[in-house]
């Protein structure tokens, strides 16, 4: 239990539940706090004058958020449905102080049928066809998730209406982000930034992928392969710069 400044009450003001939860949560802000109740995710209680009470339940709910927001990125949309799984079971779960977190395990270490990112590109089947339903199956989608995955063009199948191994990897990745609380929509714009980056690839290379002799080709093909692998550096790179300032 947190104790008040004052022992003539059993609560917190919202000024001492921002100096008790600062050392854990350093950004943390009354305005913050404020946002979170305007959006329904805690309801502390208020004094005759209007002020915020906030009684240890509320600081454990609070605590709760703030942990799924820092250390697994969630949207509030993930959080609210969090929560109203947490109050349906008697509660928010406790959060532990950071010096007994459980380190997060490493990807060799993690379950091989988990929906968790990996830290690389999944390797492509070049050999694969799936029909719809065994797609779902393998991602791990919903028959309706595909559909709205397919309306927003983030996939399309392909000739006689299979998929192949990069369908695949594209559905496992669209999943691991539908489970994070995004829509398809959302997904959209990244089949947009692909065709866009194939479309200059296309004005590099289009003039010796024409030509007919093989060697032409197989040029073209090696063009092609180092201009995705430079592509991949540059997205990781200028991605991982401009996440480092929400860190």
């Amino acid at each position: 239990m947190i104790v008040p400044l004052s022992r003539s009450r059993d609560y917190l003001s919202i000024g001492e539940v921002l100096d008790n939860l600062r050392t854990e949560f350093p950004d943390i802000t009354i305005s913050k706090i404020r946002f979170l109740e305007t959006e329904g995710l805690i309801s502390p209680e208020r004094t005759g004058s209007g002020y915020r009470k906030f009684f240890d339940e509320d600081v454990a709910r609070l605590r709760y958020i703030l942990s799924l927001q820092r250390d697994h990125f969630l949207p509030l949309k993930v959080i609210r449905e969090r929560l109203d799984q947490a109050d349906s079971n008697g509660g928010v779960p406790a959060v532990a102080p950071p010096s007994v977190v459980a380190p997060v395990p490493s990807a060799a270490q993690a379950d091989p049928q988990s929906d968790g990112a990996s830290s690389g590109p999944e390797p492509i089947a070049t050999d694969v066809q799936l029909t719809r339903e065994e797609l779902c199956r393998a991602a791990g989608l919903a028959a309706d998730q595909l559909a709205a995955l397919e309306e927003y063009g983030v996939l399309a199948a392909g000739e006689g209406g299979l998929y192949e191994g990069s369908h695949l990897v594209v559905a496992k990745a669209a999943r691991g982000f539908l489970d994070r609380g995004l829509e398809p929509r959302h997904l959209k714009m990244f089949r947009q930034f692909a065709e866009r980056e194939a479309n200059l690839f296309e004005q590099m290379v289009g003039p010796v992928a024409l030509r007919k002799d093989p060697e032409a080709r197989r040029q073209a093909s090696g063009s092609i392969s180092q201009l995705v692998a430079l592509a991949r550096q540059l997205h990781d790179a200028s991605l991982g710069t401009s996440v480092k300032g929400m860190l």
